[in-house]
């Protein structure tokens, strides 16, 4: 669990996230959505400790970051778990060496308990014999699933996805989606995940986070965003034509 509480970030005169009062929860796909300039890069970035919050709190579990020395924010940092947009993978690494990277960083495991743990990572995201390929010879769908072993093989507590989904194809993306949803469960990792992407807040979305002009403007569940009478949700979510319509014919059938 992450818990944040009123949380704001400045910089300079320019205040972008204006007291945030949620909470990300253990097991569930946990949803930052919002317009371009809402504030959703600014409060995953605070969540990860690359931004220090201007005021406000940021707890995961019992834990409350500003209280945290150098060595307890390490030791938390060894529990994230980071895919990031464009994936970030190491040209002139193999697939392998991508994905046992953070181990050869971080842990003091012997060689062969590395290699049993790519193995399972690999295993995992269903790229079971990939270790020697490079970055330029496999998909953009399965670079972004090299980017999830990584980001898994320390077995985080917390993951963070930031636009998963960014250029892949639909079917692609489906995928990723559920793959990601899958891992959370299985794992119980506490899964953040800042998207724009409406078929993944549908079919993934259990907490949802919507930002508005630095402020939370609806939480909620993706069971809930139909039947919401939250102008600000309906305008984001429903821009789409054709989006409109299928909520139309939902409240049509009621």
């Amino acid at each position: 669990m992450i818990r944040v509480e009123g949380l704001q970030k400045s910089f300079g005169e320019v205040e972008v996230l204006k007291g945030i009062d949620f909470t990300f929860e253990t097991g569930k796909n946990n949803l930052i959505i919002g317009k371009s300039g809402a504030g959703k890069t600014v409060l995953l970035k605070n969540l990860v400790g690359l931004f220090a919050p201007t005021k406000g709190e940021i707890y995961y579990n019992d834990l409350k970051f500003s209280s945290l020395d150098r060595k307890q924010i390490q030791e938390l940092r060894m529990q994230m778990g980071m895919l990031f947009q464009g994936n970030a993978l190491f040209d002139s690494m193999t697939v392998e060496e991508n994905i046992r990277f953070p181990l050869d960083m971080f842990s003091t495991k012997t060689m062969k308990e590395k290699q049993d743990r790519v193995n399972y990572c690999l295993e995992r995201v269903s790229l079971e014999g990939s270790n020697h390929k490079y970055p330029s010879e496999i998909s953009g769908g399965m670079q972004k699933r090299v980017g999830i072993a990584r980001a898994i093989v320390l077995n985080p507590k917390y993951l963070f996805c930031d636009e998963p989904n960014s250029g892949l194809d639909p079917k692609t993306a489906i995928t990723i989606d559920e793959l990601i949803s899958d891992i959370t469960k299985e794992f119980n990792i506490t899964t953040v995940i800042n998207t724009h992407d409406m078929n993944s807040v549908m079919e993934i979305g259990e907490n949802i986070c919507l930002l508005e002009k630095g402020k939370l403007a609806w939480q909620g569940s993706n069971q809930e965003v139909l039947s919401n009478g939250n102008d600000i949700l309906h305008d984001f979510i429903f821009a789409s034509p054709f989006l409109k319509r299928l909520k139309d014919q939902a409240i049509s059938k009621q």
